[in-house]
């Protein structure tokens, strides 16, 4: 049902090869500087990958999410954090070419469709977190302008960003008052907090974006007034799908540099790939791994098809996926020894990255009582 068509091992070939060229040889000096490195961003974008599942009316690749899945994971296998951010990046290119006008379109997705102007999603705000429908930000309507007040918070690529999607709310009817709007960087009230200081996704820049009086023209607003949190749920469907393939990257990854390691150590008399506890520990991650694949692979169909259950099942393989992806990182620290424990082999690196995938686009704990809730309505 899975097996990979011929146009997706060429697809494949092509991101592994900027991968291994262009992101994996510095993505542990970007990690240590706490390096964005806009310019490889850009090289990406010029390869298809600003705009993955975009439409091809102003460059975009368009392709499905199945495919979409493969690029990520291949990403991630050179660093989980540039990966999730042509993520994150991706889904606010989605929602302009999704529910823009043609002027909207026609204005903002060139540029970041080719990755010279970065964007940014703006949902979650300080002490809200997993309760989006409550957000507080708010977007006043003042003659032809909205004037926006209010602070994201955890946002990735702010301050580098040319447009940040913000959901604010304009009536306080719950998650039926959120609507979504174009903000463009350096306008007068828009500011940003500190770079956070973070355990990973170190060489991604996240920062509050704090809002105060900023003025957009009304026809910046995305789609129609109140259409905001539809929105930003619907992008979180493909966003989640994404971590997820980008955990299995990173895990894949840690897995491949594990069996590496334990062909090559030698301990008791021998290589340690001779011990068959190790040997039966590699193949509990390599399973737990390929089980993950699987679910994510049928999901990304499911989403491709707009499947009944496609939400389901894109939050369980985005939980089941992240999950699996830490777990064997963590493994793999173990399989090390001390020298897992050392920035030079690359694995707490990978352990770190991959801790905050099982929170963000929706916690894990969120993807189950997705899953529930779907069970109790049927």
């Amino acid at each position: 049902m899975f097996e990979i068509s011929d146009d997706q091992k060429s697809l494949i070939d092509m991101v592994h090869d900027f991968a291994e060229t262009k992101i994996a040889p510095m993505a542990q000096k970007w990690d240590e500087e706490q390096h964005f490195p806009i310019d490889v961003l850009a090289q990406a974008g010029q390869l298809g990958m600003g705009g993955i599942y975009a439409s091809e009316e102003h460059g975009g690749s368009a392709l499905t999410r199945s495919d979409a899945v493969l690029v990520f994971e291949e990403l991630a296998k050179a660093d989980p954090t540039l990966a999730a951010y042509i993520s994150i990046h991706n889904m606010v290119v989605w929602m302009v070419d999704s529910f823009g006008n043609d002027e909207q379109r026609a204005q903002w997705l060139p540029d970041l469709i080719s990755m010279e102007q970065l964007g940014s999603y703006c949902l979650t705000e300080p002490g809200i977190g997993s309760d989006a429908a409550a957000l507080s930000t708010r977007a006043r309507k003042d003659g032809d302008e909205y004037v926006l007040s209010g602070v994201k918070q955890f946002i990735s690529g702010a301050g580098s960003s040319g447009l940040y999607i913000v959901m604010a709310r304009t009536a306080d009817t719950g998650a039926r008052g959120i609507s979504a709007f174009l903000v463009p960087a350096n306008l007068p009230g828009l500011g940003f907090g500190a770079n956070e200081k973070k355990m990973g996704w170190k060489a991604q820049p996240t920062r509050q974006v704090i809002m105060e009086g900023v003025r957009i023209p009304a026809e910046n607003l995305l789609g129609e007034e109140g259409q905001g949190f539809f929105m930003a749920m619907k992008a979180l469907n493909g966003g989640r799908l994404n971590i997820a393939a980008c955990s299995l990257g990173g895990g894949q990854l840690a897995l491949e540099k594990s069996a590496a390691y334990l062909k090559e150590r030698q301990a008791f008399g021998g290589p340690l790939a001779k011990q068959e506890a190790l040997v039966f520990k590699l193949a509990d991650m390599d399973m737990e791994l390929e089980a993950a694949r699987s679910l994510l692979r049928r999901a990304a169909s499911a989403l491709d098809a707009q499947s009944p259950d496609m939400v389901r099942l894109c939050a369980m393989a985005k939980k089941v996926a992240t999950d699996a992806g830490f777990n064997v990182a963590n493994s793999a620290i173990q399989l090390h020894g001390g020298y897992g424990y050392l920035a030079d082999y690359g694995m707490e690196k990978i352990f770190r990255d991959l801790r905050v995938h099982q929170i963000l686009e929706g916690t894990n704990e969120i993807m189950s009582l997705i899953v529930g809730r779907s069970l109790l309505d049927k």
